[in-house]
């Protein structure tokens, strides 16, 4: 199935700027606002657009942005069509504006394709360019989802587990997840406790013992590194979460795994 990025980059206006398209954007749009504010007109509605705000549009649909003078913003957008992004809209819905979290990783994955881009089409490798288009779909397909209050998650949840996901190997606060989330830290130790089952620290276990796992299969780190660097601290800690986990030190499942 095929992808094509018509452009893709980072604006920045504070001298006011206005554009229109009554008849219908032409492709796909994507639009992340990441400073300042801005109006849009989408689909017949209007909408102020602020920091973390993502707009999404397909094919045909009305679309008109006003920064007014002397206000700032700064968004990441993108333009595309094919097959494969056809079918990637089709399959769930796509609100027209989200809030989302700012994640760098996300913001990295935009700039990557802006640069792929902007090389000389002798140079540009569509495939690779595909491949990341794919990947920025999907990643704030996921953001969006994320949003979405569930029955059983709510958001500041979802914001406290990627918070750990991402640190659970360094140094980790139960303040800093509840500072991460906007919550205090009591509020956040019930939230996270009803909603997922266990603490935030047991979770984080599971993040280090995964990640630990990982390292004993695919590397020749000895297992003191692997306690260091999976955020366990010391080997003897190391050694007697994973031993009540599965039953076995980590030095026999290794060995088991070896064989």
């Amino acid at each position: 199935m095929t992808t094509n990025i018509f452009f893709s980059g980072y604006s920045y206006h504070t001298q006011g700027f206005h554009s229109q398209h009554k008849s219908g954007f032409p492709a796909y749009l994507f639009r992340l606002q990441t400073e300042g504010k801005c109006a849009v007109v989408a689909k017949g509605k209007n909408f102020s657009l602020e920091k973390g705000d993502l707009l999404l549009l397909k094919p045909g649909d009305q679309y008109e942005l006003l920064v007014k003078e002397r206000q700032i913003s700064g968004d990441y957008h993108l333009s595309c069509d094919g097959t494969w992004v056809d079918e990637w809209w089709k399959r769930s819905a796509k609100p027209t504006v989200s809030r989302i979290d700012l994640d760098e990783k996300l913001m990295a994955l935009w700039r990557h394709i802006s640069i792929e881009k902007r090389r000389p089409a002798s140079s540009e490798n569509e495939e690779l360019t595909g491949y990341l288009l794919q990947a920025l779909c999907l990643s704030l397909e996921r953001s969006v989802n994320e949003t979405v209050p569930s029955f059983n998650r709510p958001y500041a949840v979802t914001r406290m587990m990627r918070y750990i996901e991402e640190h659970a190997t360094a140094a980790l606060r139960v303040e800093d997840v509840a500072s991460h989330a906007g919550l205090s830290v009591s509020r956040s130790v019930h939230l996270f406790k009803s909603s997922v089952g266990i603490t935030m620290m047991e979770y984080a276990q599971e993040i280090r013992l995964s990640a630990a796992i990982e390292r004993m299969k695919y590397t020749t780190m000895t297992l003191e590194l692997i306690a260091e660097n999976c955020g366990f601290g010391t080997y003897p800690y190391f050694h007697r979460v994973f031993k009540k986990k599965y039953g076995v030190s980590p030095g026999a499942y290794r060995r088991l795994d070896l064989e």
